[in-house]
């Protein structure tokens, strides 16, 4: 997959400036990037769900997960009633949905770009996009919402109020749109990934054929599988590892089994 706005860096330098592009805003004098990211191993990996990686009529499946989901878990979780608080739990725990992980640290996704020290001979990916100017493509009663709050994303708490139900979000335009969602910290994982999710208005819609659409709101990074190794020791030294962002015994294991590998 190559698309018109790729950036492909030859260096660490250059892979800074790309990631901390655009980053500056006027209007508080500061650095806050509008960009979230997703990195990803392989470039020509596309934005797909591991809803829809089911195959299938996977969406006619949705309703059948979650409603299982959220049966047989309520002895190990407690996320109330709301459907977006048993989503992103769901999600957490490997449930297919229609969520996809993204972070707002660009080193974050780095790391999963270059984690997987098996496949250092493919080139990576990370996906940037502008999470604050999507929200020009949602329905009305969620700009109103999020402006209300005064944020840039939704959490469960916001958008219960809207529409409390996967078919509600739908129903609230036809066009599919996404929408970016802050899950509760279930987890120290969640809270040292610095992590949020997209939400596209169907389920079968795909985030990527949809950013296609809308080049002004993404661009992706690409980095060549010579820069890999490059990257990951840079991250390692400034302690994005495994370690860190998977608290506990498997995570430490991760590490450690990578770095001592030998290239």
């Amino acid at each position: 997959m190559d698309l018109k706005n790729d950036i492909v860096v030859q260096t660490w330098e250059e892979l800074q400036s790309a990631l901390f592009q655009n980053s500056w805003d006027e209007r508080i004098n500061r650095f806050r990037s509008p960009f979230i990211y997703r990195g990803l191993w392989n470039k020509d990996y596309d934005l797909k769900t591991s809803l829809i990686r089911l195959g299938g009529a996977y969406e006619k499946l949705e309703h059948h997960l979650l409603r299982n989901f959220r049966k047989y878990a309520h002895e190990n979780a407690s996320p109330g009633n709301s459907i977006w608080n048993w989503l992103a739990v769901a999600q957490h725990h490997g449930l297919p949905t229609r969520l996809l992980d993204w972070t707002y640290s660009p080193y974050v996704a780095l790391h999963f770009a270059t984690a997987d020290f098996m496949n250092y001979d493919q080139d990576a990916a990370i996906w940037c996009v502008n999470y604050v100017k999507s929200n020009e493509f949602i329905p009305e009663p969620l700009r109103k919402a999020i402006k209300k709050e005064g944020s840039n994303v939704f959490t469960p708490e916001v958008l219960e109020p809207v529409c409390s139900s996967l078919q509600e979000l739908e129903a609230l335009q036809e066009d599919p749109y996404v929408l970016f969602l802050e899950p509760p910290s279930l987890d120290t994982r969640i809270v040292h990934q610095f992590a949020l999710f997209s939400m596209m208005s169907t389920p079968t819609a795909v985030l990527s054929d949809w950013l296609s659409d809308h080049p002004e709101l993404f661009f992706r990074i690409i980095i060549p599988s010579r820069l890999k190794w490059e990257v990951r020791d840079k991250l390692d030294q400034v302690n994005i590892t495994e370690r860190v962002l998977f608290p506990g015994l498997a995570g430490l294991s991760q590490w450690l089994r990578r770095h001592y590998t030998t290239t």
